[in-house]
């Protein structure tokens, strides 16, 4: 069914950037826009709302908003019978659009809060008879998550505000309040049941998933698919915090061996996976941070053709790099490349084969690049705390960061005297510890010190608080020798095999494109 108005396809109007910006002159192309929206929502044609919102609101902003903001929510109102939930979905689109174009003050980013405040009281406790695009839905967590990390960004470099912008934030200690954020993420979580609805689905009483938590019986799939996406957004917000096993524990009821709801939507699959993945790596799970990584960069390797034309195109690249980085340093501190495919080994080793191999080394040139690649692939972290305005102004927007830096680098540190000893005993089947001592330039109750905390290192508490090996070898102490127990990785001949088709299919379409000349 089409809309019947072709965004793309309407006259040349002025765009707003050429005349100056008018908050109050609404474009006959953004009339139709609002009101087709507004007729579809209520509706509840998600089809249509989906192509509206993904393709019609982008080309217009591409159009006619490049640089400046929609029109104001007042402007367009009385096209929308000035709908209260209308007008908070606006604005909440409005706001998305602002801060992807431009930096917003402090009186906007405070505005956002109290139109995110105000449409989730709405969720929480009003009358929701609506259903919209799993898409929207997850941006508004991912945007609500992303805007509470920006103003604690901003607020954090106080060396330039003005008198008038710290008065005003000495003002406003609620807004973009770290516990506000998450008692918001927590009440949608709580309020749409979706944990129950999870566990029963899993009983077959449930059809969550199958149905892309879309409600085929004429109700709402709002509060049941923003509570479903909250978990994410907790995983995100308790990563930014460096509080990982409490965003793991969030995390917990979505099944990400599976496919979800989660993986419904490109940039709520990937920010899970990423988040996922980080958290791991930051409590020394290394096999389970390899396996997802493993797993999200062949998606996306399969898959990335696919959303060139996406607006999220330029942030799933970018993940992509940046989860490459944070499994080139799983690979490097447990070494487990089995639990790669080759086609992500093989891109792995185009971008990060040299570093790898000087990772090993644990000099400092080893520790610059586990410097490097952290920064670059981390979260930006953040300190959620409110700076004291008494006190000589300084930013302090890094000291999150650093704090983390300085953890991670402790514990690679940590490490440098196990890479010895893998080495060694990668070489043995069984070998004293007199000679390995020898070998390692140490005494024996030194040695022994060093392969307890081997063990201890190479192990992890898992999230149902198992203690798992992270090692691709293992060994035991008899009577002074140690025994070592190797584990053969499996030739996957399979995955040789599709990469030699798929070459041979490339050839073949190369050939089929030579025109022969008689």
């Amino acid at each position: 069914m089409a809309t019947g108005y072709d965004y793309d396809d309407a006259p040349a109007e002025t765009s707003s950037q050429d005349t100056g910006y008018d908050p109050n002159f609404v474009p006959d192309s953004v009339k139709s826009f609002v009101v087709h929206l507004y007729r579809h929502i209520r509706e509840k044609n998600v089809y249509e709302i989906h192509q509206m919102y993904e393709t019609s609101f982008q080309s217009l902003s591409e159009r006619l908003f490049k640089e400046t903001p929609w029109p104001s929510v007042d402007a367009v109102s009385h096209y929308v019978d000035k709908d209260h939930v209308f007008c908070l979905l606006y604005r909440e689109m409005w706001f998305r659009h602002l801060y992807a174009r431009s930096s917003p003050t402090l009186k906007q980013r405070i505005d956002s809060w109290d139109n995110y405040c105000s449409l989730f009281q709405v969720v929480l406790h009003g009358v929701v008879n609506m259903q919209l695009p799993n898409q929207w839905l997850w941006d508004m967590v991912d945007e609500f998550v992303y805007q509470f990390q920006s103003f604690c960004q901003y607020r954090a470099k106080m060396k330039n505000k003005t008198a008038e912008e710290i008065a005003l934030l000495g003002q406003c200690e609620q807004t973009w309040n770290v516990y506000g954020v998450l008692n918001f993420l927590q009440a949608l979580v709580e309020k749409s049941m979706i944990i129950q609805i999870l566990e029963q689905e899993k009983e077959g009483l449930e059809q969550f998933t199958a149905t892309d938590g879309y409600d085929y019986n004429g109700g709402s799939n709002v509060l049941k698919v923003l509570g479903y996406f909250s978990m994410v957004g907790l995983l995100r917000v308790h990563c930014l915090l460096g509080d990982y096993h409490t965003g793991l524990k969030c995390l917990l009821p979505i099944d990400i061996s599976q496919s979800g709801v989660y993986t419904s939507v490109i940039g709520s699959h990937i920010t899970t996976i990423y988040h996922y993945g980080f958290a791991n790596l930051m409590l020394r799970r290394y096999v389970d941070a390899i396996r997802e990584f493993n797993k999200i960069l062949l998606y996306i390797f399969k898959t990335k053709q696919y959303h060139q034309k996406s607006p999220q195109y330029e942030q799933i690249l970018k993940k992509n790099e940046q989860m490459y980085a944070l499994l080139a340093i799983c690979l490097s501190l447990c070494p487990q490349v089995n639990l790669v495919e080759e086609t992500v080994n093989s891109q792995l080793r185009e971008k990060y084969g040299e570093k790898m191999i000087r990772m090993q080394r644990y000099d400092d040139e080893a520790f610059a690049i586990y410097d490097e690649l952290f920064s670059y692939a981390c979260p930006k972290f953040i300190t959620p705390s409110a700076p004291s305005f008494e006190e000589p102004l300084v930013n302090y927007n890094q000291d999150a960061y650093r704090l983390q830096l300085k953890l991670f680098l402790y514990e690679v540190k940590q490490q440098q005297l196990l890479s010895g000893v893998r080495t060694f005993l990668k070489v043995y089947s069984t070998i004293s510890l007199g000679k390995l001592a020898s070998y390692m330039e140490v005494d024996e109750p030194t040695l022994r010190t060093i392969l307890m905390t081997y063990k201890h290192k190479t192990h992890a508490v898992d999230s149902e608080g198992k203690i798992s090996s992270n090692a691709d070898l293992d060994f035991y102490i008899n009577d002074d020798m140690i025994h070592v127990v190797d584990s053969k990785p499996v030739k996957r001949y399979g995955d040789y095999f599709l990469r030699q088709i798929m070459k041979f299919e490339g050839v073949i379409n190369d050939m089929d494109r030579v025109k022969l000349v008689d």
